[in-house]
């Protein structure tokens, strides 16, 4: 999809909805999107190790079970915009809410490993479609007055749907008496925890049916009489709405549809401003963000706490991410994004190293294995910092750069590219971690812990502070 070339007008800029809870509504039922992105990212560590066990996979299998996904997202994400601008916004949700219900259902009821793997690339496909629509969305009906403050509706519904997902999994193991592989009604616990995914897909789909179309898809098929009505519904009467619609529609005509061939250039094949968004994504990931909600059951019970301590230990980290992202939205404006994400960095850092120094006293073997009391809480009080300092600075501030770093000749093209790099090193890192942890979980979170602690030079001697500029002076 692509963006509005030139900015409102001033009587666009004051513009107040009418009834701003309608479009509160409207943004909130477009970030569900967003909700089912973090409730896919975390319901699978609750039934990891018991997918391990039902099936017999080694460890590298079990990584393509969960991680497969992810390359279901980036495909997802590829198309996403090109379809919404052939059918709508709002289809395309509906077939992501679609997808995503098809493959809950598939996941709770798999024959084997592989069928289980399909599921989950299909549901991939859905959040990847659903993780684009729904901000690009949001930014085309929201009023520009309001737009910075529901547009963070989008990453409130991840962390919301990632601390939703491990309380429903919690209850689920209670039911079961603690085991993964309980049975109840007939299935294992760790297949209802699948399965409950269907919930809040079909809540998406319904929810679609009862908000507009974008007006600016709208105007670009010549529906010009409904674009108005959403205009006014969303930006208010006192808004000239006439004037409103043929701004957009010239914007459309003017903008420029950048391509692969507008970012080459540079020294290395990219433009500089280029390689710095794929450094910004590819290093958000190789923390190991994601282990932390792929894993931290498995990762848990690996040190000897039992399913359900660990599903509490696994909440808790849940509540502690949204608290980060919170205070991430309250500074990211007053102190700028680049104090942010070093402050970020340095305290991920310390809490990565000083997460592989406790879990070098891990002994025993097999399901056998215990930290000493001393290094068991420095490890969860560690795990915890690590997320509260991811949330409060690049889980919200590299999304805030790649939305302002690039010029707008190359800013769709360049978002892109940065997004994919974004999602092949989340599978990387998702992918790698079981065989990484069976090898050693010192090393693998020393590892993490070096890129954290990389991140910084990077951060301060390549990224621009962007607070306070316009979208044109990036260029």
């Amino acid at each position: 999809m692509t963006s509005t070339a030139q900015p409102p007008q001033p009587g666009a800029r004051e513009a107040h909805p009418d009834h701003l809870g309608h479009v509160i509504f409207i943004t909130a039922a477009a970030a569900m999107g967003g909700f089912l992105f973090g409730y896919d990212s975390s319901v699978i560590n609750g039934a990891t190790v018991a997918i391990q066990g039902k099936f017999d996979v080694n460890a590298d299998t079990l990584g393509w079970i969960i991680a497969t996904a992810l390359l279901g997202c980036a495909v997802g994400a590829a198309i996403a915009g090109r379809v919404a601008d052939r059918i709508g916004r709002i289809r395309v949700m509906q077939i992501a809410a679609s997808l995503f219900a098809i493959s809950a259902i598939g996941s709770s009821l798999p024959f084997a490993a592989w069928d289980l793997t399909m599921w989950r690339f299909i549901g991939g496909l859905g959040i990847g479609m659903a993780s684009v629509i729904g901000p690009a969305y949001i930014a085309e009906v929201a009023p520009p007055a309001y737009r910075g403050r529901l547009a963070a509706f989008q990453q409130a519904a991840i962390v919301t749907g990632i601390a939703v997902s491990q309380l429903v999994n919690w209850g689920i193991l209670n039911m079961a008496d603690g085991d993964q592989r309980g049975k109840l009604g007939g299935l294992e616990a760790w297949q209802w925890m699948l399965g409950v995914m269907v919930i809040p897909a079909l809540l998406y789909g319904l929810l679609s049916f009862a908000i507009p179309e974008s007006p600016r898809f709208l105007i670009s098929v010549g529906r010009m009489t409904e674009a108005k009505k959403v205009l006014a519904e969303v930006e208010g009467t006192t808004v000239d709405v006439d004037a409103r619609a043929a701004e957009i529609e010239t914007a459309m005509h003017r903008e420029h549809q950048s391509t692969f061939k507008d970012l080459l250039g540079g020294k290395f094949g990219f433009l500089p401003i280029v390689w710095i968004g794929i450094f910004l994504s590819v290093f958000q990931q190789l923390v190991g963000i994601n282990v932390i909600f792929y894993y931290s059951n498995q990762l848990w019970q690996s040190i000897g706490h039992d399913p359900s301590s660990s599903f509490l230990y696994s909440f808790e980290t849940s509540i502690v991410n949204i608290v980060g992202t919170v205070i991430a939205m309250i500074f990211v404006d007053r102190i700028g994004r680049k104090p942010l994400a070093l402050i970020g960095s340095t305290g991920m850092a310390v809490a990565l190293f000083t997460m592989a120094w406790a879990f070098s006293y891990r002994s025993g073997s097999g399901d056998d294995v215990s930290l000493p009391h001393g290094q068991g809480l420095v490890a969860i009080i560690a795990a915890n910092a690590f997320v509260l300092f991811f949330a409060l600075s690049w889980g919200v501030v590299v999304w805030v750069l790649l939305g302002e770093i690039f010029p707008n000749r190359i800013r769709a093209a360049a978002l892109g590219v940065a997004a994919s790099a974004q999602w092949l090193a989340n599978f990387a890192i998702t992918k790698t971690f079981p065989s990484m942890s069976e090898w050693s979980l010192t090393g693998s979170y020393i590892i993490y812990g070096a890129f954290a602690a990389l991140s910084i030079p990077f951060v301060a001697k390549f990224v621009k502070e962007t607070k306070g500029k316009t979208l044109e002076e990036m260029g």
